[in-house]
C-alpha cells in the first residue's frame, strides 16, 4: 500500500501519533492491563499497513512446529461476516473465518485454525475446547496490546522500510518506531536473493536493534502453479515459466502485487493485470470482468493467474465454466532464509516453545494438585 504523501495529511499524522502513543504508555505503565499466558504464544505481525508477508511467514511456523507440537492459529478474520470465536472447518467459507485463515485451514486441514476479533478470549476458548494446544501463533496481533506474546516477531518489507515511513494517514506506520524494541525478533522481509554482505550489514546498522533481538532476512520464492479447482491437473515447473508466447491474465486482490507481476514478466511478454484492492470480495461483475480480458489475450496459449489468497475466494464461485476452469491457477508463496540464518531462527523458535511448553505443564500440573 503506498501513499501520495499529502502534506495536509500530516498534521492529522501527529495527532494519530500522539494517540497511540498515549495508548502504548497506558500499557507499558501497567494502567491499562494485558493479559500474559503461560502456554507458548507467538505473534507474527507489523506496524505498518500493507502486505509484509505475514500469513507465508506464519505457515512457515506451522511447518516448523506441527511435526512435534498441536499447534492453533489465531486471528481475527478481517472481512468475515461472523462474529466472536469461530474454528474452521471443511465446510468454512471466506464469510465465516476470513480468505488467510481459510487459506491456512486448506492448507492445513489437520490444523486448529481460530479466529477471534479478541485475541485474549480466543486463547481462552482454545485452551477451554482444545486443552491439549501445545502453542499458539497469533497472526497480525502485534498491535493488540490487550495480550503479551511470549515470543514476538516483526516484520517489514524491505521494499518499503518503515525506518523511512511516517505515521497514518500520512505514511503508513500504524505506531512509532520505538515500539519494535517488543520484538524478539526482526524480519526484513521480501529481500532480493543477491543481497550484499555489505548491503547487510548497513541495514542492520541503520535498524540500531536491541542487544536482545535478533535480525534476519527472509525472500519469497514463487512455487510450482496449482489448479484453482482441484479436480485438475496441476502444472509442472515449466507449465508457466517454459512458455514464451504464453498469455496471462493476472488478477490480484492483495497489498502488493508488483513482486508477482514482475517475476511473471520475466518470461511472459503479455500480461493483462486486473488490479482489485487487498482482501476483495469479488463478484459477477467482476468474473465478467476476467472472462473478458482473458479472451482479449492474443497468445495461443492462455492462463489465468492470481494469488492463493484470492484463490480460496474464486473456489466458492460454482458457476465459472470452461475454458476458464481449467485455465485458472494460483501460485503458492515460500518464505527462505537469507546467509544461512534459518538454522539459527529454527533453533530460536523451537527452543522457546520447547521450554515455555514444559513450563506451562509444570504449573498446570502444581494447579492441579
Amino acid at each position: 500500500m503506498t501513499h501520495n504523501r499529502n502534506i495536509f495529511l500530516y498534521p492529522i499524522s501527529l495527532i494519530y501519533g500522539l494517540i497511540t502513543s498515549f495508548r502504548n504508555f497506558l500499557y507499558d505503565s501497567g494502567i491499562l492491563k494485558s493479559k500474559e499466558f503461560n502456554i507458548p504464544v507467538i505473534c507474527v505481525g507489523n506496524i505498518a499497513v500493507g502486505g509484509t508477508g505475514k500469513t507465508p511467514h506464519t505457515e512457515y511456523l506451522v511447518e516448523l512446529l506441527k511435526q512435534n507440537f498441536k499447534v492453533a492459529t489465531l486471528s481475527r478474520g478481517y472481512k468475515r461476516k461472523t462474529h466472536g470465536f469461530r474454528i474452521a472447518s471443511s465446510s468454512s467459507t471466506v464469510n465465516d473465518v476470513g480468505d488467510e485463515p481459510l487459506q491456512i485451514f486448506r492448507k492445513y486441514p489437520d490444523l486448529l485454525v481460530t479466529v477471534d476479533t479478541k485475541r485474549v478470549s480466543g486463547v481462552k476458548s482454545i485452551l477451554i475446547e482444545h486443552p491439549d494446544t501445545e502453542v499458539i501463533i497469533l497472526d497480525d496481533a502485534f498491535q493488540h496490546r490487550s495480550i503479551t506474546p511470549g515470543f514476538s516477531i516483526l516484520l517489514s518489507d524491505f521494499n518499503r522500510p518503515i525506518l523511512s515511513d511516517h505515521m497514518l494517514p500520512y505514511g503508513n506506520l500504524r505506531e512509532s518506531m520505538d515500539n519494535m524494541r517488543r520484538a524478539d525478533v526482526i524480519l526484513i522481509t521480501k529481500t532480493p536473493d543477491d543481497l550484499s554482505a555489505i548491503q547487510r550489514r548497513l541495514i542492520v546498522k541503520e535498524w540500531n536493534k536491541a542487544d536482545y533481538q535478533n535480525l534476519y532476512f527472509t525472500s519469497i520464492s514463487y512455487q510450482t502453479p496449482v489448479p484453482v479447482f482441484n479436480d485438475l491437473q496441476i502444472l509442472s515447473n515449466s507449465g508457466i515459466s517454459g512458455f514464451d508466447d504464453c498469455g496471462i491474465v493476472l488478477i490480484t486482490g492483495i497489498a502488493n502485487p508488483l513482486p508477482l507481476k514482475e517475476f511473471l514478466s520475466k518470461d511472459h511478454k503479455e500480461i493483462i493485470h486486473l488490479e482489485f484492492p487487498d482482501h476483495h470480495n469479488y463478484d459477477e461483475k467482476d468474473l465478467l470482468n476476467i472472462s473478458a480480458a482473458f479472451g482479449n489475450l492474443k497468445s495461443i496459449k492462455r492462463f489465468l493467474i492470481t494469488t492463493e489468497k484470492d484463490s480460496v475466494r474464486f473456489k466458492e464461485f460454482t458457476n465459472i465454466a470452461e475454458p476458464i476452469k481449467s485455465a485458472f491457477y494460483y501460485i503458492p508463496i515460500g518464505i527462505s532464509f537469507l546467509n544461512e540464518d534459518k538454522e539459527e531462527f529454527d533453533n530460536l523458535i523451537t527452543d522457546y516453545v520447547r521450554k515455555n511448553y514444559r513450563n506451562y505443564r509444570v504449573s498446570e500440573s502444581q494447579g492441579d494438585s
